[in-house]
């Protein structure tokens, strides 16, 4: 039976009691449990609800199927044409159906699926914020030349962004768009990199480029604006510095603006479509498709968000977009889940899916894993494993809103690791393609091999993950720890 978990992020592995919690909160048993049905009557006061139409890409299968939207009581909100995926609204509780039965519709389902409850853990207000009396002496342990933080920041040192920098920074020729719950452009470490012509709202569905829409809809929404450090925060003597200070970095939009930043199918598509058609050369994805932690081929309306998150994503690496996202903090082995199910996007045919690492190399104790899965890893932090900085914290340090700096764990920290390393190859190999660079990412990678003891991340003599493979690609790593000096070399 597939295990169900609400919008538990992917960015912070919270503490275990947290995520014991969360998991066992809303959700059916099963990934393939349909959402529950409403009455006619329970239909004329409900809300409408979005719901994914999936068609042929020919103009009068798409004019038909709009058509037959309306006759089934919806209505069109936004259409993707060149992809043939429809967003729709509607409370007729049959509305996704009926969809189904229409000539030319591929697949038709609800994006959101049984409403959903408090699930008890939120990541956006759990980073933990650096305070000034810990920056000073952060500072003091900076060697000169470095950013004032840069004695923190174990993970540039880990995959050599560090040394990289002295060779090549990255170029302001690549964007790298952080598709998540908005990026603080005004921090001061990433105001000169910030790309507003490449940044968006997609949280509607369709793209906002209101000035400021990819802004953060609350302060305590840290998330985004910390991805964004890693990957760019510039080299300007202040603060931190990112994996490929030189180079671009946009933020699109997607949770809507509620306490646990939910993100849909139709936000998702939206994202990727803005990212490749305003010239985005690689996304960075640290979540994962609400509502479900993984979707099923055997379930009607997770069909329908696979299909057109697919399809969005492959239309962006046509057009030249990497994608790379976090492979999640779960602690699965996501070669072991059962049924056609995946988790959105990480395990989508192209995209590149990273796990997390430790201070000490060590695989993460909440990353997924999974040989033939994960592409490769990169470090995300790990509360548990100390490392040798300062402070002696596990996270990872980066910017966060209002100025400031904050830690942070979990693979969505890991995968801007690698977008940085992406964003470092496609500076110094500009006509590389999608493919290429992802052939790149693996050949660059440093592979520690699986651990030679059982792998028992709390010491309880229980093993907890089985590390299948070997020194070339192995489930823990994939083809191993992303690598920035070999990136520029």
């Amino acid at each position: 039976m597939v295990r169900i978990r609400s919008s538990l992020r992917l960015g912070l592995a919270v503490p275990v009691a947290l995520a014991l919690t969360a998991s066992l909160g809303f959700l059916p048993a099963s990934a393939s449990a349909a959402p529950r049905a409403r009455s006619a009557a329970q239909a004329e006061d409900a809300d409408p609800v979005a719901y994914i139409v999936n068609t042929a890409t020919d103009p009068r299968t798409i004019a038909e199927v709009k058509q037959a939207i309306t006759a089934a009581g919806g209505t069109v909100f936004t259409a993707y044409d060149k992809i043939g995926v429809i967003v729709a609204h509607s409370a007729a509780p049959d509305f996704g159906a009926r969809l189904r039965a229409v000539p030319g519709v591929r697949s038709a389902g609800a994006t959101a699926g049984t409403p959903l409850n408090a699930a008890g853990a939120d990541d956006a207000g759990a980073v933990r914020h650096l305070s000034a009396s810990e920056a000073a002496r952060i500072a003091k342990a900076s060697d000169r030349g470095a950013e004032p933080l840069e004695a923190e920041q174990w993970d540039l040192r880990a995959v050599k962004a560090d040394k990289a920098a002295k060779i090549n920074q990255g170029s302001g020729n690549v964007t790298v768009a952080v598709i998540d719950g908005g990026v603080d452009d005004t921090h001061p470490d990433l105001a000169a990199n910030f790309s507003p012509s490449q940044s968006a709202s997609c949280v509607s569905g369709k793209p906002d480029t209101t000035y400021g829409s990819w802004r953060p809809a609350k302060p305590e929404y840290a998330h985004g604006t910390h991805v964004a450090g890693t990957i760019a925060a510039a080299r300007n003597g202040v603060g931190v510095a990112g994996v490929a200070p030189g180079v671009r970095v946009a933020g699109i939009t997607i949770s809507q603006p509620s306490g646990r930043q939910l993100m849909y199918a139709e936000s998702v598509v939206c994202a990727f479509v803005f990212a490749a058609d305003h010239g985005v050369q690689i996304t960075n994805n640290s979540y994962y498709v609400d509502p479900w932690q993984f979707n099923c081929l055997d379930n009607p309306d997770q069909k329908a968000i696979i299909d057109a998150v697919d399809r969005a994503q492959r239309y962006a690496t046509r057009k030249g977009t990497l994608n790379v996202a976090a492979a999640g903090n779960s602690r699965d082995d996501l070669t072991a889940i059962p049924g056609n199910c995946v988790q959105l996007p990480a395990q989508l045919p192209g995209v590149v899916t990273v796990s997390g690492t430790s201070a000490t190399n060590s695989k993460a104790y909440y990353s997924n894993y999974g040989l033939g899965v994960i592409d490769v890893a990169a470090p995300g932090g790990d509360m548990y494993v100390p490392s040798d900085t300062p402070s002696g914290e596990g996270g990872v340090l980066s910017t966060v809103p209002g100025g400031e700096y904050g830690y942070e764990q979990g693979t969505s920290m890991a995968s801007p690791h690698a977008s940085g390393v992406a964003a470092l190859l496609k500076s110094a190999h500009p006509r590389a393609t999608p493919a290429e660079l992802r052939d790149m990412l693996k050949a660059q990678a440093d592979n520690p091999g699986c651990p030679d003891e059982p792998y028992d991340w709390n010491g309880d003599g229980a093993v907890d993950a089985v590390c299948a493979g070997d020194r070339q690609v192995n489930g823990f790593y994939g083809f191993g720890v992303v690598d920035a000096l070999r990136a520029v070399e």
